[in-house]
């Protein structure tokens, strides 16, 4: 069965139209859906999967007791030696998720880094997300280092900056392009 990573902006608490149509079309289809346990777009994923009545779905979380599992779905837990709360501790299970699904559908608002590392990290297991952003009300199909350049250029400067400072996005872009990046822990 297909396995879909889904995840997005903590921030972003509404999935739009857009966005729960796709989700209907991945349910009519009965494929597997992942998704992470914190608030914003993995709550708000639950929620509409909840009230769908779907089963396809796991639960992945860092914690024993997830932050949020709406639907009461299994849970896979990730296990990780990183310090509760922290950067890495979430990161792990995004990690996990990400070796686990065959593609992603991240919903994006433009400055979410947690977000668009899960798409560095699809794309480095050569796989591919299909990403919505939010601003533009457009899905944009990323699947090689040039579609991730024209996914960041929505990005506005300060926002690129920042990502840049903290996920050194540049420089993992460019790896992605020579075919050299590594794992992002």
């Amino acid at each position: 069965m297909t396995t879909i990573f889904v995840a997005g902006s903590i921030k972003i608490k509404v999935l739009a139209p857009l966005v729960t149509e796709r989700l209907q079309k991945i349910t009519a289809r009965h494929l597997r859906i992942i998704v992470g346990d914190a608030a914003g777009v993995d709550s708000a994923v639950q929620q509409f999967l909840k009230q769908s009545g779907y089963h396809h779905v796991t639960v992945f979380s860092s914690s024993r007791v997830p932050r949020h599992n709406l639907g009461n779905w299994p849970v896979q837990v990730t296990e990780t030696t990183c310090a509760p709360g922290s950067r890495a501790f979430f990161t792990a299970k995004d990690l996990a998720m990400a070796a686990d699904a065959d593609c992603g559908l991240m919903i994006w608002d433009s400055h979410s880094t947690g977000t668009l590392s899960n798409v560095l990290e699809l794309l480095n297991q050569k796989k591919y997300s299909v990403v919505f952003i939010r601003d533009k009300k457009q899905f944009l199909v990323v699947k090689s280092p040039d579609h991730l350049s024209e996914l960041v250029s929505h990005m506005p400067p300060d926002a690129f900056a920042a990502a840049d400072k903290k996920i050194q996005l540049s420089e993992k872009i460019t790896q992605l392009k020579n075919g050299q990046i590594t794992l992002f822990t």
